[in-house]
């Protein structure tokens, strides 16, 4: 059995402002870091073998904090990089609605090449890590494109919203995929508990 679990990077101002972060580089503030620090004082108490990052500072920052408590491999891979939102990047949601009425925002990826990037990239870890535990910390809209996929569309993408510091986890046994939690938050500071 495989287990991958995928964290969502820290809180950034950009996360605080509601702006499409994307393929921007927005540092952690505050409150992220204090996020971060709380996944590797959690994941601690499990074993690990390796951790894989977007190379984003701010969900690489979050993997080093992480990485800090667990003293494993940190691996950067361009395949867990977040969604390009194209002209959209930046902007607030008001922006974005004037701008984009119709939601529709010119140059973002699109979701074809999300799925293509995301199955290539579980495949590539679940061959290179068989049977291993793997942190995966990448972004929101990446993460739930994958649980939108792997739900058949119960969770993720324009359903739900995975908090900064979250955990989600996927299993991998005999070529089955099964969700084990989706959005935990219990090990972060002032943070309830979902599935």
């Amino acid at each position: 059995m495989t287990k991958i679990c995928f964290i969502r990077h820290g809180e950034t101002d950009w996360n605080t402002a509601g702006r499409l972060q994307g393929l921007t580089n927005t540092p952690l503030n505050d409150k992220g870091i204090e996020q971060a620090k709380a996944c590797g004082q959690y994941l601690k108490e499990s074993h690990w073998d390796v951790i894989l990052t977007s190379p984003l500072s701010r969900v690489k920052t979050t993997a080093q904090w992480i990485q800090h408590y667990l003293n494993i491999p940190l691996i950067e891979n361009e395949a867990f990089i977040e969604v390009s939102f194209g002209d959209a990047e930046g902007l607030t949601p008001e922006e974005r609605s004037a701008k984009f009425p119709s939601l529709i925002y010119p140059n973002k990826e699109k979701e074809a090449v999300i799925k293509d990037r995301f199955l290539k990239g579980i495949d590539l870890v679940n061959n290179t890590y068989k049977d291993k535990n793997i942190l995966i910390i990448s972004h929101g809209a990446f993460i739930n494109a994958i649980f939108h996929h792997y739900s058949n569309g119960n969770l993720g993408t324009g359903i739900t919203k995975l908090t900064n510091g979250s955990m989600s986890t996927l299993k991998i046994a005999d070529g089955h995929y099964t969700i084990i939690n989706y959005d935990q938050t219990s090990h972060l500071p002032m943070q309830g508990s979902s599935i």
